[in-house]
């Protein structure tokens, strides 16, 4: 990159209720020189900004057009169903769809959860957003079933929530056009998935600057020289100090010391 060229960008969409704060940091600490720049989106729109090019990835709800965009489940959400702090459902640890049989269920239009049939008894009109809904909620009006994320995006103190167990799942993913896998997607995608910094799939690492040879060979030549000193030294030395030096020596100043007969 040349001083005149601008900085490289990586886009990464999300959806609310995602939370990519941990991969942006540690893109921050893996690529300083690339910017990557978040781009809110609502779950709706998500596919048409990937497709359109105005994102490189997305932290998107799941299902997604396979034909078009790549995907990597991330993780599905526990649903759980919005009340009224006051509400008898509080009451429980978690509840069934059974259970709201008797209750206004609010049905909004950005809804993610793919209901066949919602449960409940249907509002009289249903809110344009979840975040409309939420206030509904917050008016007595009726109860809401999301995803945990977005019930936790909308906390409101006078409202809580509890665990929907037989209710539809939202699942998040990753996912980017298939005709353009960049090798800064693939940088992302690693980092989703928790590859260290040293891991070489998908991208070409720098080299390692070779070995000096010489050095090698050299250090290699010295090794068995200082093993062949050692063995001297040891050879050497044994007689001196060993056993069985000692008692050789001692043998042989005998026969000297012996005075011959004389015939």
């Amino acid at each position: 990159m040349t001083g005149s060229e601008a900085p490289s960008t990586f886009r990464l969409a999300y959806v609310p209720g995602a939370t990519p704060g941990k991969w942006v940091r540690i893109w921050n600490e893996r690529l300083p020189d690339v910017s990557l720049s978040l781009l809110p989106v609502t779950a709706a729109e998500a596919s048409d900004v990937l497709r359109d090019g105005g994102a490189d990835a997305g932290i998107v709800r799941l299902p997604v057009d396979r034909t078009v965009f790549s995907a990597i489940p991330l993780y599905t959400e526990t649903t759980v169903v919005v009340v009224p702090k006051d509400h008898l459902i509080t009451a429980a640890d978690e509840v069934t769809v059974e259970d709201l049989a008797d209750e206004v269920v609010l049905h909004p239009l950005d809804d993610v959860l793919g209901w066949e049939r919602p449960p409940g008894e249907p509002a009289f009109e249903r809110p344009a957003t979840t975040a409309d809904a939420v206030e509904l909620v917050a008016a007595g009006i009726g109860v809401l079933a999301v995803p945990q994320s977005l019930a936790r995006l909308h906390h409101r103190k006078d409202l809580t929530y509890r665990p929907l167990v037989d209710a539809p799942q939202s699942g998040v993913a990753l996912a980017w056009p298939e005709d353009a896998h960049t090798d800064l997607v693939e940088d992302f995608i690693g980092i989703v998935r928790g590859r260290t910094v040293n891991s070489t799939r998908g991208r070409t690492q720098p080299e390692t600057p070779p070995k000096d040879k010489r050095g090698t060979e050299s250090a290699a030549r010295r090794k068995p020289a200082a093993k062949q000193a050692s063995r001297s030294g040891t050879a050497k030395g044994a007689p001196r100090g060993g056993a069985k030096g000692s008692a050789r020596g001692t043998a042989k100043g005998a026969r000297r010391g012996k005075p011959r007969r004389r015939s």
